[in-house]
């Protein structure tokens, strides 16, 4: 059913629902729109809508060939809406969930483009602060790119910041999601532009292996191994690739690339990349699962908490269909917490088929191959020395009473 957005647009369908609010297909003066209408709830708080008035310069001036823009905000009795560029494609996410993972370079060739929309956001001032799959849109229209990819564009500037209000989010508590947290935010630093990054490296990652470096569990598990872990080597791809996503996954904020040089690095390493398959890598998340079920809970998991980190926004809130399309506002864990590392490396990436080390399977495995040797070493023992008392026996057998007394010691 169409309903009016202020005076000049109409919202006719929904294209999707996120944590933030819906996205509707619209109409304005100048033809089709995308509408973001935020949650009544927060559109009632005028903190928010001050804020969210306060944001529409800076977001109407963010114009990118790779970022939505952003056409107009409305602020109309209940309704709090951005009215966007719409972008005919579906989202990275989508694709993901299709694929599974991408062949490097079509991965790269995204991630290049989302950099240079961060680039010209950061040089205008703006943080993303919420950079996921969920929130790149692949435009089905526009030109093929290298591996066949599609042009990408990063939408929903503004949203995490609009709601991160100081009322809603107090100094001891997290915005984002939690996959995509940079280790700053999670110590309770403010967020600046190397969070993008760090948020863009794991995006990178995922379409590379499938899965995140630090993702699994419960969501303060994963807030901790972003603080205490360090990322593991990704089998099968360039070391050059994997140095540029290791140093963007840096705990230092400051040894993170620019935007700017991460997309200029990214498109000089497409050449290298053409024609690689995707990355032959296991998912180790059935593992993760069966490792928290035999271990002591570290943390207790609300009730109706989801998994992976999907936990409302907003309180009363139902997370979406998506389990990472959600943000998280939680505590921010203390130094005691921090220190105690998680259990191991959460998400060893390893070659198709093979136990993640530490894992249910692997201890199974090594145990199976523990007692086959330790049965091997008995069988070869007992050969060893069954062959020893036939050899024996043997000599004794055909030995002579003149060997015999050859081989005695002599008499004093």
């Amino acid at each position: 059913m169409a309903r009016k957005i202020g005076s000049r647009y109409t919202a006719n369908q929904i294209l999707g629902r996120g944590s933030a609010g819906t996205v509707w297909l619209g109409e304005g003066p100048e033809g089709p729109v995308a509408v973001k209408l935020l949650r009544e709830d927060l559109a009632s708080d005028q903190e928010l809508v001050g804020r969210f008035v306060q944001e529409r310069t800076a977001l109407l001036g963010l114009e990118h060939p790779h970022v939505v823009s952003v056409r107009d905000l409305v602020v109309d009795g209940n309704d709090l809406a951005l009215v966007m560029d719409l972008v005919r494609g579906t989202d990275l996410r989508t694709r993901l969930d299709r694929d599974k993972r991408l062949a490097p370079e079509a991965a790269v060739a995204i991630v290049a483009d989302i950099a240079d929309g961060l680039a010209a956001a950061h040089a205008a001032g703006v943080v993303h602060r919420d950079v996921k799959p969920e929130n790149v849109l692949l435009d089905m229209q526009g030109p093929l790119g290298p591996g066949g990819s599609h042009p990408a564009l990063l939408t929903d500037f503004g949203v995490a910041k609009l709601i991160d209000s100081p009322r809603r989010t107090r100094a001891t508590k997290i915005i984002g999601t939690p996959d995509y947290l940079a280790p700053e935010i999670v110590e309770g630093l403010p967020p600046r532009a190397s969070v993008d990054i760090y948020a863009l490296a794991t995006v990178l990652y995922e379409l590379l292996a499938g899965f995140t470096p630090f993702g699994g569990g419960h969501p303060g598990a994963v807030l901790r191994r972003h603080v205490t872990e360090t990322v593991v080597p990704l089998p099968g791809i360039p070391d050059e690739l994997w140095q540029l996503i290791v140093q963007c996954l840096a705990k230092a904020p400051a040894s993170r690339l620019r935007a700017s040089e991460l997309g200029a690095r990214l498109r000089e390493l497409l050449p290298l990349l053409a024609g690689m398959p995707p990355l032959d890598v296991d998912e180790p998340d059935a593992e993760a699962e069966e490792d928290e079920a035999e271990a002591p809970a570290e943390e207790p998991v609300r009730s109706g908490a989801v998994r992976r980190g999907a936990v409302p926004l907003v309180p009363g809130a139902k997370p979406a269909d998506s389990n990472r399309d959600t943000h998280t506002s939680m505590r921010v864990p203390g130094p005691d917490e921090l220190a105690g590392g998680a259990l191991g490396t959460a998400r060893v990436p390893r070659a198709a088929g093979a136990p993640r080390p530490g894992s249910a399977r692997h201890r199974a495995a090594t145990r199976r191959r523990r007692v086959v040797l330790g049965a091997a070493a008995v069988i070869l023992v007992a050969a060893a020395g069954v062959g020893l008392w036939a050899a024996t026996a043997g000599d004794d057998a055909g030995a002579t009473p003149q060997d015999t007394k050859n081989s005695a010691p002599a008499s004093p």
